[in-house]
C-alpha cells in the first residue's frame, strides 16, 4: 500500500490535496458528533458511510429524544467498536444534543454530522486537511462553494440562508457564504474553550458558534462540498421560527454572553 508521500507523488499535490491525501500525525482521531432525531431510517446508513471515511475516528451518537424507533435501533448498535450512544430522556434541540457530544469527543479534531444523509461523510478527508495542516482552527463546509453535486431545492430557503450567513457575517466580521452549514470542523482546543459558555438549544447553536468562533479570533477556512438535500416529506426539520431565532442568535451572540 503506497503511503501518502508516494501518492501524491503519482496524483500530483493539486489533485492529491483535493482527495485527501495527505499524512496524518501519529495517534490522529478524529470525533464525529451526530446529533439524532426522529431518524430511524436512517441511522443506521450514516454510520456505516461513516466508517467507511478512511480516517482514524469514533462516532459519538447524541439521540434527542426520538419518539419514532430510533432509540430501538440505537440500543441494538451499542457495543459496536468506536460507536458511543447517549440519551436525552426528552427532546431538547440540536443545540443541546451537540452541546452532549461534544462533552465525550476525545478526538484532536471534532466535526459536526447530521443523521439525515444529506452530507457526505466521505469529505472528511478534505475538510479536516487544513486543520491537520496546521493552517486552520476551524472549518466551515459551505453548500455554496463550488465542491460537488447539489440536489436543487427550495428557492426560499436559499434565500433565507444567504440573508442569515450576510448578517451573521455583518455582525462577526468573517466572510462565510454558508454560515448554517451543519459541517463545521474544530480544533479540540477551540471546542474546550467555547463549549462551557454555550447556550443554545435548538437550530440556533449555528450563528451561536459562529458568533464565539469568531470573537475568539481563530483561523477559520471554508471549503465546497457536495449536499443532497431531502424534502418535508422526507424529514426535513428545519422550519420559519427557527430563521427568526437565527436572527435574535446572531444578535445576541455579537458582543455578549
Amino acid at each position: 500500500m503506497p503511503d501518502a508521500r508516494q501518492l501524491t507523488q503519482w496524483l500530483g499535490e493539486p489533485l492529491a490535496r483535493r482527495l485527501g491525501v495527505y499524512a496524518l500525525p501519529d495517534g490522529f482521531l478524529l470525533s464525529v458528533v451526530i446529533p439524532v432525531y426522529n431518524e430511524r431510517e436512517t441511522v443506521r446508513e450514516i454510520v456505516r458511510r461513516v466508517r467507511e471515511t478512511p480516517v482514524p475516528l469514533e462516532i459519538i451518537l447524541v439521540d434527542d429524544g426520538s419518539t419514532d424507533g430510533t432509540r430501538e435501533v440505537l440500543a441494538e448498535m451499542e457495543g459496536s467498536d468506536g460507536l458511543s450512544i447517549h440519551y436525552h430522556p426528552k427532546n431538547r434541540g440540536k443545540g443541546a444534543a451537540l452541546r452532549t457530544g461534544f462533552a465525550h469527543a476525545r478526538g484532536a479534531v471534532i466535526v459536526i454530522q447530521d443523521a439525515d444523509l444529506e452530507y457526505d461523510a466521505g469529505q472528511f478527508p478534505y475538510l479536516i486537511q487544513p486543520i491537520v495542516e496546521g493552517v486552520a482552527d476551524v472549518v466551515y463546509g459551505s453548500r455554496f462553494l463550488a465542491g460537488g453535486p447539489h440536489r436543487v431545492l427550495y428557492y426560499w430557503h436559499y434565500v433565507a440562508n444567504r440573508l442569515l450567513t450576510t448578517l451573521s457575517n455583518m455582525f462577526s466580521g468573517l466572510n462565510l457564504t454558508d454560515m448554517e452549514t451543519c459541517y463545521k470542523v474544530f480544533r479540540r482546543e477551540v471546542i474546550q474553550a467555547i463549549l462551557p459558555t454555550l447556550k443554545e438549544e435548538g437550530f440556533g447553536i449555528e450563528p451561536e458558534l459562529t458568533a464565539k468562533v469568531a470573537r475568539g479570533g481563530y483561523r477559520v477556512y471554508e471549503m465546497g462540498i457536495s449536499y443532497h438535500g431531502r424534502t418535508y416529506a422526507a424529514g426535513k426539520k428545519i422550519g420559519l421560527a427557527d430563521a427568526l431565532r437565527a436572527v435574535w442568535c446572531v444578535l445576541r451572540y455579537w458582543k455578549c454572553d
